[in-house]
């Protein structure tokens, strides 16, 4: 009978934390050493499962240990990551493309079409999938849909963060880093046993950071300011010889200032904006969980039982247009709670083995986002000017003769989840493995709200924006969705490993949580639906001898109802426009490819390596959009941030000075071709070729002492994270050219 085993491997702790700028990511197959040497080979429980990336036939990156030191949130993982992309929205909200898959969306209610996982503890918004990251032990990112395992939102594939487990043995250590604007970040950690049978660990991290982009238009906090504090705890428990249990809990805040973003008209240099004091407000966010894991090994099978919950608390806001002159604002205030259950088994025998699960969840959500002009009266929510979309949201009988000066949206959504999945893999001989998956997810949600407009004399009434009805109601979306996969791979050699795979995944549909322009809002035609992703892959995994390891995949995928942001023109009564914009479906999308990675290291002390992605992607619009938008608009056009061309470079080389002492010098490099950040695929919203360069210098001394000096961005490239229309086009944008120094010290 073959072992079931779960992933109890830990990388050394002087790993976890490179100080300064860490490795670039390269692919699961090329992290590892050659297939011929078993003993370091990356071992991936993604797949509920511990097994060796090089066996899994689907593509897995893997980041570890010094590739995770220069993390400062999730969404900087895609700097070292092939055919992955992230659009940052409001500041500070992640939604990840895989493969050109993924809608870039900045409403709160809609997660990534990655899904994004900590501890196998589903976020299931986009504003948790910016997480402030520290202590991580790795990041396993698995390309394609992931329906079966992942289950929902999974519909380009997943990103699976893994902190660092209590250790036996006592381990600590501090590291502290100094930076341009200001940047202060304080790490530090310590783990090891507490008593027979129980290990524990704590760790925090303070980052403090200035404002890093120029603010022509007055405040220089409008730039950006980071003062964030996380702390997380873990308690490992043997309450027998075949059970542990594991309990985890964290919370982080965020006092920092949000970077208001920069608008199209102005001409400003390269990492400016230009906005107003009236824009600038202080955040207080806090994100909170608690997890607790039991495994328990039961005659042929192992048991895991995770239960969890998560939630978080924002109010922050930023200068809406982008602009020096007051014209509009906006704050979000948010409230957001899940809990959720899951529960699988695997066991195996001679030709096989066999995983099924339950997976329940339940969450709920509530916000309001308000927009004025000018400085707000917070008890009024009356500006001292007009917010100019708000006159045309009275509709045909006025509640007041003041002007119409501010509007304020509120949506309550709760959503029920079960679903049920099993995964079977068959052996045919020793060198053959066919897998077979499939889940079912039921899914519920509900939700309600209103839109206002506030009168500037303090009156609040509905939105009712061409006579359609009040902008007050609820709707229900309750659906059952299944998806499957199968996958066939074949060993060649004990080094070489071919495969073909066909999965299936999907995103849920929803309520679009921002402003409600009338009745229809909350109506089917105001809701978006569920998108769906058939994904056919074949690759090959291996190694040519003992230097050399690769990998290589060509997929295609069959994006149905895909989910897009739709700018639409917004008309003023007193003439001219603005752009308003909702969540909607396309009709379908293509999307093809070709991946290779492969990792070269020729003797100790050195390696080089890298990956190449080229990709097509087209979307197939045949009828009319939301709000009457031409086919012509879209049909033909590539999928936002679906770079044809991406590339990533790695580079490493330590030299031993004699005794404990090293001298390590790393080279990371991703160059991103152009991409469209929208779906409209305008000239004018279109993001040129970008190369980014990190680079580190690491001294080691006798005794746990390592020295560092690090850069980031050291191109100085100025690129958009996502964008958006309102009056012109607002883009958020990237931080400079950043460099330090680290010392960190170790027990």
């Amino acid at each position: 009978m073959k072992p079931v085993t779960v992933c109890m491997r830990r990388i050394g702790f002087a790993a976890l934390f490179g100080s300064g700028i860490a490795g670039a990511a390269t692919p699961a197959l090329a992290q590892t050493a050659p297939a011929s040497d078993q003993s370091d080979r990356i071992v991936v429980t993604a797949t509920r499962q511990a097994e060796n990336a090089a066996d899994i036939p689907q593509s897995i990156a893997i980041l570890s240990g010094e590739a995770l030191a220069s993390t400062d949130g999730a969404e900087d993982v895609v700097q070292r990551l092939v055919g992955v992309q992230a659009a940052i929205s409001n500041g500070s909200q992640a939604t990840f493309q895989i493969r050109g898959v993924g809608a870039v969306d900045h409403q709160a209610l809609t997660p990534s079409a990655a899904a994004v996982h900590v501890d196998g503890v589903f976020l299931a918004t986009n504003v948790q999938a910016s997480l402030l990251a520290y202590d991580l032990e790795r990041v396993e990112v698995l390309k394609g849909p992931q329906g079966t395992i992942q289950g929902r939102n999974a519909s380009s594939g997943s990103l699976n963060f893994l902190t660092a487990r209590p250790t036996d043995e006592f381990e600590a250590y501090a590291d502290v880093s100094y930076g341009r604007f200001d940047r202060l970040d304080l790490q530090a950690v310590a783990s090891g046993a507490i008593g027979e049978g129980a290990r524990g660990r704590i760790a925090m991290r303070i980052l403090k950071q200035g404002a890093a982009l120029e603010n022509a238009g007055g405040s220089e906090d409008a730039g950006g300011v980071r003062d964030e504090f996380g702390v997380r705890g873990s308690l490992a428990l043997d309450l027998s010889a075949n059970v542990e249990l594991l309990l985890r809990a964290h919370i982080e805040t965020d006092r920092g200032v949000n970077p208001a973003p920069r608008n199209s008209a102005l001409n400003l240099g390269d990492h400016q904006i230009s906005v107003g004091a009236d824009g600038v407000r202080d955040t207080d966010n806090n994100f909170f969980g608690a997890s607790a894991e039991v495994t328990a090994d039961l005659d042929d099978w192992r048991i895991v039982s995770l239960t969890s919950f998560e939630g978080f608390g924002q109010d922050y806001g930023f200068d809406f247009d982008g602009q020096p002159a007051a014209i509009a604002n906006l704050s979000y205030d948010r409230d957001y709670f899940q809990l959720a259950q899951e529960l699988y088994g695997r066991t195996s025998w001679d030709d096989g083995d066999l995983l099924v699960g339950l997976s329940l969840s339940a969450d709920d959500f509530a916000q309001d986002y308000l927009m004025w002009c000018g400085a707000l009266n917070p008890t009024t929510l009356v500006g001292t000017c007009t917010y100019p979309g708000a006159p045309g949201r009275v509709g045909p009988t006025p509640a007041s003769t003041a002007p119409a000066v501010s509007l304020l949206t509120h949506i309550a959504q709760t959503r029920d989840m079960a679903a049920a999945y099993s995964v079977v893999d068959l052996d045919f001989g020793a060198q053959t493995t066919l897998t077979l998956g499939g889940r079912y997810t039921q899914e519920r949600v509900d939700g309600e709200g209103f839109g206002q407009h506030v009168y500037a004399d303090g009156v609040r009434a509905l939105n009712n924006r061409g006579g359609l009805g009040l902008a007050q109601g609820s709707n229900t979306i309750d659906e059952g969705r299944f998806a499957g996969m199968a996958a066939l791979k074949h060993r060649f050699t004990d080094d070489l490993m071919a495969y073909v795979s066909f999965g299936q995944g999907y995103k849920s549909g929803g309520f679009n949580g921002e402003v409600a322009n009338n009745a229809n809002h909350y109506r089917d035609e105001g809701l978006f639906r569920a998108e769906t992703v058939d994904a056919w892959e074949v690759g090959l995994k291996g190694a040519l001898g003992d230097t050399l390891s690769f990998e290589a995949a060509a997929f295609h995928q069959a994006y149905d109802a895909p989910q897009a942001r739709i700018f639409v023109a917004f008309p003023l009564p007193g003439g001219g426009s603005i752009t308003s914009n909702s969540l909607a479906n396309l009709d379908a999308a293509a999307v093809q490819g070709a991946e290779l990675s492969a990792l070269w290291r020729p003797y100790d002390g050195f390696e080089i390596g890298g990956g190449v992605i080229a990709l097509d992607t087209e979307i197939e619009q045949t009828t009319d959009v939301a709000g009457g938008t031409n086919v012509a608009t879209f049909n033909g056009k590539p999928l936002p941030f679906a770079s044809d061309i991406s590339a990533t470079l790695h580079a490493r080389h330590e030299w031993s000075l004699g005794g404990d002492m090293r001298l390590t010098l790393e080279l990371n490099a991703k160059h991103q071709g152009e991409y469209f950040l929208d779906a409209e695929g305008r000239a004018d919203r279109r993001q040129g070729p970008i190369t980014l360069l990190d680079a580190a210098a690491r001294l080691r001394l006798a005794g746990g002492t390592e020295l560092s000096v690090w850069g980031r961005n050291l191109l100085d490239e100025d690129y958009a994270l996502s964008g958006y229309g309102f009056i012109g086009y607002d883009t958020f944008r990237s931080q400079p050219a950043t460099w330090g120094v680290s010392v960190r010290v170790e027990q």
